[in-house]
């Protein structure tokens, strides 16, 4: 299978199955010299591990990462870092009718047609799980951002059609909210939704926000590897990703240009900024220095005790209803996920955009 890499100089390779032994990921590119521990690391992935809300999987995993290589004495070493994190209870039994038919809104049956075969225990690499190693890479990366005085910071903007309240939202509520909505008058109708849709033996989408501040501006490519192309790439590869848009993204298509363009105005340090931020932080394909705002559409679970129709791999029209323990909502267990996959890509162009002038590589060496 192709495609598990992702990263040109920062690079992360994610392994592992939904039932199978664990799952990780391994991080080549990390620069020796930054302080990690399991304990820095566990905590990004406490923030997607099920079984923590009535609104997710019941499947209880502690998921809890080992650190197999690349770290010594508490600093990484610039060599590969292998992360594990060990499933271990995993009930394959409940899938084991699914073997015969397709679930719709699932990879099953693309994954036949691609390889002619498929592990059907919890999807396999197509599971939600293999977003563990995301996590756990992107927790490194944001660690390294942070030392660079970026911050990527990920919550949930809606759920089912109910939109956080922009003059209501607080950063300090999105951990007191069990859907990581940072507006808990907006968290309060949306928990009431999903338990009607529970009822209902239905599920819920939502869209998830994430903010990067700090960025410096003419981080980025001009032409094939735009920094706003990446960074969709990045989220899109999320298997419940269905749409990303940066700044107003959408919107601007009903726009006119005197309301889209963000005026430059000289900031009072000598630097240039932008009164407004329709483009969402990236002009050109590059950072302009302001924040990057990026929006991810994430799909309804498509794993529903609702009776649905399908085929199975004899062709046979048949009706279904899917066992087993399943998210009623995706999308809280996913906003690490697109802060983690947006830290990386950011990560991984602003190490690329170091080569981009003569003048900050002679910088460099002579304060070396």
């Amino acid at each position: 299978m192709a495609g598990s890499t992702f990263g040109s100089i920062f690079k992360v390779t994610t392994w592992g199955e939904s039932h199978g032994k664990g799952v990780g990921v391994v991080v080549d590119g990390c620069p020796a010299g930054l302080a990690l521990d399991e304990q820095t690391i566990q905590k990004y992935l406490n923030r997607r591990k099920p079984g923590q809300t009535r609104y997710s999987t019941p499947r209880k995993e502690e998921d809890l990462v080992e650190i197999q290589s690349g770290v010594f004495e508490g600093k990484t070493t610039g060599t590969p870092i292998s992360l594990v994190v060990y499933n271990k209870t995993q009930r394959s039994k409940d899938y084991s009718e699914i073997a015969g038919y397709y679930r719709p809104g699932h990879a099953d049956y693309t994954f036949d047609e691609k390889y002619g075969f498929r592990d059907y225990r919890g999807g396999g690499r197509s599971s939600g799980r293999e977003t563990i190693g995301r996590v756990a890479a992107g927790a490194i990366a944001e660690e390294i951002l942070k030392s660079l005085g970026i911050q990527v910071q990920a919550y949930t903007k809606s759920i089912g059609g109910i939109d956080i309240d922009e003059t209501k939202a607080s950063l300090d509520n999105i951990m007191k909210s069990p859907l990581y909505m940072p507006d808990l008058d907006a968290s309060e109708k949306a928990e009431l939704l999903l338990e009607q849709k529970m009822k209902e033996q239905d599920s819920a989408g939502g869209v998830i926000e994430c903010i990067v501040r700090g960025m410096p501006a003419g981080i980025g490519e001009p032409v094939f590897e735009k920094l706003d192309a990446n960074l969709a790439k990045a989220v899109m590869s999320i298997g419940a990703v269905k749409g990303v848009e940066i700044g107003d993204g959408f919107a601007v298509a009903s726009a006119f240009g005197s309301d889209n363009n963000d005026s430059f105005v000289a900031a009072e340090n000598g630097s240039i900024a932008k009164k407004t931020n329709h483009a969402g932080g990236i002009l050109g394909g590059m950072s302009d220095g302001s924040d990057i705002i990026l929006r991810a559409a994430i799909k309804p679970t498509p794993s529903i005790a609702r009776q649905q129709q399908t085929v199975n791999r004899d062709g046979e029209d048949i009706e279904i209803s899917i066992k087993g323990r399943h998210d009623p909502v995706i999308v809280p267990r996913a906003v690490v996920v697109v802060e983690a996959m947006s830290a990386l890509c950011v990560l991984d162009m602003v190490l690329l955009g170091m080569t981009s002038r003569l003048d900050k590589i002679q910088e460099f060496w002579k304060r070396s």
